[in-house]
């Protein structure tokens, strides 16, 4: 199936994001599509966080369109509002609140949604967890109790309360030993596949582009240099995307992928 044939359920146009003088895209398109894990990498400052935070509605760009299943993510009132439904988000390191339960964490979300029971959130809290692979007691417990690798499924449990059709996930590898980082792509790859998620996923992980994305963008001179599989990437020419994916860490990653050690 070709893109044009294909169903975006992001599509970013001549995007242009800034601090004060200080310009981090300019022109920027993008197409996320749908049932998709799209990673998005680049060099430190392109600014790939920025493109979550702007995509998500907690950045405002200076210029551009931002459609999220067709609605302008720009845009306010109800309409806009109710995309909050259908996607969630996992910021770096779980950023849970810390004077709450895990539990309690996930049920924030749905203390949104109108008539849900609290022993309903309950159900649904405990549910999630299970879904990212914490233990059930881990519910009961606060966040500065949970190893990193824990508070990042917490987030991701968090991320999944509403049941959203898409997932942002920022660096979600990030500080994980390399065990860990690979039980946390998998657990990822087989969410997306049994929940029938779209993932845009913020990584510096090699291993992890190589385990789960179906897709890659790049991001360079300030807007989205190329996007495509693994194999297209290694036919840019581009002296940082040459680097990245030719240099000694991405053969690793490669022959680790090659062998089958992801999982």
């Amino acid at each position: 199936m070709s893109e044009a044939e294909r169903d975006a359920v992001i599509r970013v146009r001549g995007l242009k994001t800034q601090f004060g003088s200080h310009v981090v895209h300019e022109d920027l398109d993008l197409d996320v599509y749908r049932g998709e894990i799209l990673g998005v990498v680049g060099g430190s400052g392109t600014g790939k966080s920025v493109l979550l935070r702007t995509i998500t509605g907690l950045q405002t760009p200076a210029a551009g369109e931002i459609e999220v299943f067709g609605v302008d993510v720009l845009g306010r009132g109800a309409v806009r509002d109710s995309l909050d439904d259908r996607w969630g988000v996992m910021f770096q390191d779980g950023a849970l609140f810390s004077s709450l339960t895990v539990r309690e964490n996930i049920e924030v979300p749905m203390k949104a949604v109108p008539g849900l029971a609290p022993d309903i959130r309950r159900e649904l809290a405990d549910l999630k967890i299970s879904m990212v692979g914490l233990p059930y007691l881990a519910g009961d417990l606060y966040p500065s109790e949970l190893s990193g690798g824990m508070r990042k499924r917490a987030g991701l449990a968090r991320a999944l309360a509403l049941d959203p059709e898409i997932v942002f996930l920022d660096e979600p590898t990030a500080g994980l030993d390399p065990i860990g980082a690979a039980a946390f792509d998998t657990l990822i790859r087989n969410l997306s596949q049994s929940l029938g998620l779209t993932v845009f996923l913020v990584t510096h992980d090699l291993d992890t582009l190589y385990a789960i994305c179906d897709r890659i963008a790049v991001l360079s001179e300030r807007r989205v240099l190329v996007t495509g599989s693994l194999a297209d990437m290694l036919e840019v020419d581009d002296p940082w995307v040459r680097e990245y994916f030719h240099g000694p860490r991405a053969r690793a990653a490669f022959a680790d992928t090659a062998t089958g050690t992801e999982d």
